[in-house]
């Protein structure tokens, strides 16, 4: 494997290239790039690879001998020196300035961090009703190998371009018309590093510094956050049990969960449904419409997207494999208005010119084309209703007079209304702490104050910890409700 060092920099600042060398194999040794008793290439190599003389690049390696930091043994090549400390040189971190976005951003993953350690510190067992991505063994490993095993033998093919691999695009357009109703092309498909990524892009390409942006309250953090850093003035819009509330909002973007509201689960009806496109039809709006767990349903009867009914092409449909492969594996897209497609594209192809995990792409391609994806799909909605249905008889039958849970028939979480105050909530968050349950309070989704609830996460527990779960909750609630007589 040759080594890449940062050499067009360096020669900005030194006059001749050997020493431009020399420093780049210097910085590199101290920064732990080449760690102590790593082999440096053979002169023959390095001298090739940066254009220049066997003779200069062995002067390089002379001066690194005298200097101590690399050893030469006759017959075996050369190696950085084994009792070298990397990082010699002291170094000062400077603190950089953050905008008010950022320090919002790390303050809140701070409190999260800190809320783990102390659960896991205080209790032998955590029980997470947080939601989580896929668990490994919910997951066809074998199909999968065989699909990237296929994709290998299939040999290289040319690259993709910014908007991903085309026989995946081709892929999810016919499980798009299949599953959802969605009458696409590829062509207006483009695929992403997650669907936050989209997000975010879309947000670039469209929100102008102090832009108005309507927002569902509450919303997903990461479309707060996207909307945010790109300068967008946020405009709440109530969330009642129908879903978002319509207003003549005077803005030119709409982010809406139509399909499941998130965080709630509530579903949006035909009417409202009508009455954001009539909108965005006068206001000469977009609409961004995020699909993100909609997939699995246990009951009810399917709830068309919101691009379903969009004749004007004025919605873009955002999806992702998020909750479906596993955790390491980032892939969301968007089905984009035609002349939607273009702008995207041009933005996209500023950070990633070609599209990555390219291998994976093809291989879930291939894992769609053959009905795995769609069968993985089907074992999962049967397992998840099953933790759903489980969930929502332990707390009814343990704690019924605690929460209110919003009826829901899809989706990876559920929504329950505390109904208590605000007191008697404090006390019930610090006792569950103390029980070693770790909630997600639906404050962190809020964009303005709200009554408490909590988002419950279920799909990742076995049926035993949501019992547990649910019992060490039923004991706090207890001792919460002992103590406010």
């Amino acid at each position: 494997m040759e080594l890449w060092l940062p050499l067009d920099s360096y020669e900005l600042q030194h006059r001749y290239k050997y020493q431009a060398l020399y420093y780049a194999l210097r910085d590199a040794i101290h920064s732990g790039t080449l760690e102590a008793g790593a082999r440096l290439p053979s002169t023959r190599v390095l001298a090739k690879q940066y254009e220049l003389s066997r003779g200069s690049v062995a002067q390089v390696y002379d001066m690194l001998l005298a200097d101590g930091y690399v050893q030469a043994y006759r017959g075996k090549g050369t190696y950085v020196t084994e009792s070298l400390s990397t990082h010699s040189d002291q170094q000062t971190d400077a603190v950089l300035p953050l905008s008010p976005w950022g320090e919002r951003l790390l303050a809140s993953a701070a409190v999260d961090k800190r809320s783990l350690e102390e659960t896991q510190s205080g209790h032998e067992s955590v029980i997470n009703f947080r939601m989580q991505r896929l668990q490994h063994d919910h997951f066809p490993a074998a199909e999968w190998k065989s699909a990237l095993a296929a994709v290998h033998r299939s040999g290289w093919r040319e690259p993709a371009g910014a908007a991903g691999d085309p026989e995946l695009r081709e892929a999810i357009a016919s499980h798009l018309r299949w599953t959802r109703g969605i009458q696409t092309e590829a062509s207006q498909i483009v695929l992403f590093s997650g669907s936050i990524q989209g997000i975010t892009l879309i947000s670039q390409l469209f929100i102008a510094e102090g832009s108005p942006v309507v927002l569902e309250n509450p919303s997903y953090p990461g479309i707060v956050h996207a909307v945010r850093s790109c300068g967008g003035q946020v405009i709440p819009a109530e969330v009642d049990e129908g879903g978002i509330i319509p207003q003549p909002w005077q803005a030119q973007m709409l982010f809406v969960t139509p399909t499941r509201q998130f965080p709630t689960g509530a579903v949006l009806g035909l009417e409202r449904r009508r009455a954001l496109l009539a909108w965005a039809s006068k206001q000469n709006a977009v609409i961004v419409e995020d699909d993100y767990d909609s997939e699995f349903r246990w009951g009810g009867r399917p709830i068309e997207p919101l691009k379903v009914l969009d004749h004007e092409q004025r919605v873009i449909y955002i999806g992702s494999f998020s909750q479906t492969m596993p955790a390491s594996f980032r892939l969301g897209y968007a089905v984009l208005p035609p002349s939607l497609v273009e702008p995207l594209l041009a933005a996209k192809a500023l950070y990633e010119p070609v599209s990555p995990a390219l291998l994976e792409q093809r291989a879930l391609a291939r894992f769609m084309a053959r009905g795995d994806y769609m069968r993985h799909l089907r074992r999962l909605t049967r397992l998840y209703g099953e933790r759903h249905d489980f969930m929502v008889q332990e707390m009814e039958r343990c704690m019924p007079k605690a929460f209110t849970l919003l009826p829901g028939d899809a989706g990876l979480t559920i929504y329950a209304v505390w109904n208590g105050d605000r007191a008697s909530y404090e006390c019930f968050t610090k006792q569950v702490h103390e029980q070693g349950i770790l909630l997600r309070d639906v404050e962190r989704y809020r964009l303005m104050p709200g009554h408490d609830a909590v988002c419950f996460g279920f799909a990742h527990l076995e049926k035993a910890e949501i019992r547990e779960g649910v019992r060490r909750m039923q004991f706090a609630w207890e001792k919460c409700t002992f103590s406010f007589r």
